[in-house]
């Protein structure tokens, strides 16, 4: 009689592990995770890191990957992309043959910034104003305009400039970590410089600078819009919700690059989550 007991004590517990484990009472929910695609600027970075920290303590599992902003726009468009979303679209005009090029199969999910600007970019001590008057002042910069990679929207809109200005200048291709290095340097030895520059970005805070007039209209003024690929606000709502909401104001921006700047993308992420969690958090409601 025991024996029997014991026996159909056992099929009684394994049939309950079986309706359990059929109903999903035995199952593990598979983590959410976002992949985020982003370009190597510095706003672009901050911002990135920013939300990984957020959606890693809401529990995703949170996977960058950095690319050149022609890729990104290209991964995006595809049906079965293995990118997400990116947070550093600038539209709709320095971005615009992205965006003419995939634009019908990308969606727009948020503006992390609504006043960007970009443009020729001098420190405050340079005499010219204008980017009229740099023929006349060639010899000063040594007929060179420092730029970033040649898949930024802005390399080409200065490609138009030394054109349509007629300017005797050259572009120098470089990214903007170098194109950064290159205005240091020149700033604490007072020397002119031209950088091809943008904002929202945190050399702005660092450094006393100026746009050049720009009397021809060709930088124009963009938003930093955040994109996606077709079909991700129905698959993860939640993170949607976020990327949605996610907006920065310039005071904002450039106290996360600072800390990004100074303590490193991943340390500089959490020190400013840390310190600004209800507004970030906000962003999920």
């Amino acid at each position: 009689m025991k024996n029997l007991f014991t026996k159909t004590g056992l099929m009684l517990l394994m049939a309950a592990v079986t309706f359990f484990t059929s109903c999903g009472g035995g199952e593990k929910e598979e983590q959410p995770s976002v992949n985020i695609l982003y370009p190597n600027w510095a706003e672009g970075i901050a911002m990135t890191y920013l939300a990984q920290e957020a959606l890693q303590e809401k529990g995703f599992k949170v996977d960058l990957t950095s690319l050149e902003p022609g890729l990104i726009y290209g991964e995006l468009s595809k049906k079965n992309s293995k990118g997400d979303v990116c947070l550093d679209a600038w539209l709709p005009n320095t971005h615009k043959d992205y965006w003419k090029q995939y634009g019908a199969k990308i969606e727009k999910v948020g503006t992390a910034f609504d006043n960007g600007t970009t443009g020729l970019v001098v420190p405050a001590y340079v005499d010219i104003n204008s980017i009229e008057e740099l023929n006349a002042h060639k010899d000063e910069f040594k007929g060179k305009i420092i730029g970033i990679g040649s898949g930024a929207g802005i390399h080409a809109k200065t490609l138009q400039a030394i054109k349509d200005y007629e300017l005797d200048f050259e572009q120098i291709t470089s990214s903007g970590p170098a194109m950064v290095a290159s205005l240091e340097k020149a700033y604490k030895k007072n020397e002119p410089i031209i950088i091809t520059g943008w904002k929202p970005h945190f050399k702005w805070a660092q450094f006393d600078l100026k746009y050049l007039e720009d009397p021809k209209g060709i930088y124009e003024k963009d938003e930093v819009v955040i994109i996606a690929r077709r079909g991700f606000k129905e698959e993860k709502p939640v993170a949607a919700t976020f990327f949605a909401n996610f907006k920065l104001e310039e005071a904002k921006l450039y106290e996360l690059m600072g800390k990004v700047t100074e303590l490193g993308e991943v340390a500089g992420a959490k020190a400013f989550y840390s310190e600004n969690k209800a507004m970030v958090d906000g962003w999920f409601n």
